[in-house]
């Protein structure tokens, strides 16, 4: 069943079309990622299924029913630019917040001395909030957004900022959140934490939605003929000897104590690769060259820079 329906989205401000005819669906209790360079059209979107403004065409479905202003509190949201006042205390402005989401003040206090425990914070309660890192009022607003207990949570770069540790803590409980019920969308760069938490994703680029369907499908239904090169010689020579044959994508840092470098290629048909080997062997010495399947780091840079397809939508729901 879905929780959310985005039906032919347009929106433009003055020249600037932010989305043209975005059109997405997402499933109940899963962890959706919203994918796009700076720019493509993410936060126009978040923005609508916020009602924070609205489309010019089409319509968002929210739970079977075209969506009406009371389900914002059907909704929690994180927004990238964070917000607070800098000189309320941290448990008095918590509390304003929850209290905006429709909890009384008694259930807000219990609710956050729970939160404020969990994250380790709890002796920050009357410190006033430009006292906080950057990390600590991150973790503040994360719980804001959560204690109401909505059903849809949009979390738009959450991990921006925090260190490795506190990021991992911030993953494990959106995790924990689906694991309960909610169902999350999550907007970020980090395409390593899209393969880690991630179910669906959809794509948008140009104010297009350009790919949408499971993680897993669409790595590997993008894995024919993407390979890891090892090498020793001049990377140079390499990639003039392989231009106009295949795509070379990225290169890869070498493994550590390796005398040898990298380059990861696509190779559009199978009939070529034979080929390619052999005009890599003989601009460098070829240590190795395997078969992979792709990371959605290197689908992001293939579909945003046009190489994925001819730039249709595609679709990889199983």
């Amino acid at each position: 069943m879905d929780i959310l329906q985005v039906e032919h989205v347009t929106k433009r401000f003055a020249r600037q079309t932010a989305l043209d005819d975005v059109s997405l669906t997402i499933p109940k209790g899963s962890v959706y990622g919203l994918l796009g360079p700076n720019g493509a059209g993410k936060t126009t979107l978040i923005r609508i299924i916020n009602r924070i403004t609205a489309p010019d065409q089409g319509r968002v479905i929210f739970d079977g029913r075209e969506m009406e202003p009371k389900d914002v509190f059907r909704i929690g949201y994180l927004p990238e630019e964070r917000g607070l006042y800098k000189k309320m205390k941290v448990g008095e402005q918590a509390v304003f917040f929850a209290r905006l989401k429709g909890l009384s003040r008694h259930e807000a206090v219990v609710r956050l001395k729970k939160w404020f425990v969990k994250f380790g914070i709890e002796s920050w309660w009357n410190r006033k909030v430009d006292e906080l890192s950057k990390g600590m009022a991150q973790k503040v607003q994360f719980i804001v957004t959560v204690l109401h207990e909505p059903e849809l949570l949009i979390f738009d770069e959450p991990f921006s900022g925090f260190d490795p540790i506190n990021a991992n803590l911030l993953k494990e409980e959106i995790m924990g959140l689906r694991d309960r019920g909610a169902t999350v969308i999550f907007s970020t760069h980090n395409m390593s934490s899209v393969e880690e938490i991630c179910d669906h994703i959809t794509l948008i680029n140009k104010s297009h939605n350009i790919l949408t369907g499971r993680v897993d499908d669409i790595r590997h239904r993008h894995g024919n003929n993407i390979f890891q090169i090892a090498y020793r010689g001049d990377g140079a020579v390499l990639r003039s000897a392989l231009q106009g044959c295949c795509e070379v994508m990225e290169e890869p840092e070498p493994e550590f104590g390796s005398t040898y470098q990298m380059l990861k290629i696509h190779v559009d048909r199978d009939a070529d690769v034979k080929g390619v080997i052999g005009r890599v062997n003989e601009a460098v010495e070829l240590r190795s060259f395997n078969e992979i399947i792709p990371s959605m780091n290197d689908i992001f840079i293939r579909a945003v820079g046009g190489s994925l397809d001819n730039g249709t939508p595609r679709n990889f729901e199983s």
